[in-house]
């Protein structure tokens, strides 16, 4: 999995002029799955999510997390995280996980999200979604479940 992830004033999600997630103070996650993540790499990227610490304690330094704030998380299913233009300037999507597998372990990450105590808003899969942040910093970090996480 690899997830883009924004520390957020606020951001919302609208897909047809319909307000679909929003969240306060917290994280926007961009959120893409490739083949070989399972149930157990939603859940461990989210327990990384969850304890991330880039909000700042009462020194101004960055040590909370989402879960010490009490912020949420809106999380968009963005399959265009895994493209590859190495081969010119249009993108392939080979790498991303079929769309039966990414619903399923978006539904698995926000879950887990949900079970570690976060209010989470979400987009809505396979749709055009439009989406309005305010990035706070900004702070933004690119996880990997691959390399990293």
């Amino acid at each position: 999995m690899r997830a883009v992830v924004q520390r957020v004033t606020r951001a919302t999600c609208h897909v047809g002029g319909e307000l679909t997630g929003e969240t306060g103070p917290g994280f926007l996650v961009l959120l893409g799955v490739a083949p070989e993540d399972t149930p157990e790499t939603a859940r461990q990227l989210a327990a990384k999510i969850a304890k991330l610490r880039v909000f700042n304690d009462d020194a101004g330094k960055m040590n909370r997390s989402v879960q010490d704030l009490g912020g949420g998380v809106l999380s968009i299913s963005q399959f265009t995280l895994f493209a590859d233009t190495s081969r010119g300037n249009r993108p392939s999507f080979i790498a991303a996980a079929p769309p039966e597998q990414a619903r399923a372990l978006y539904g698995e990450f926000n879950t887990a999200l949900r079970a570690l105590g976060l209010p989470v808003g979400e987009g809505r899969f396979g749709e055009h979604m439009v989406i309005d942040l305010t990035n706070d910093g900004p702070v933004t970090i690119t996880l990997d479940t691959g390399v990293q996480a």
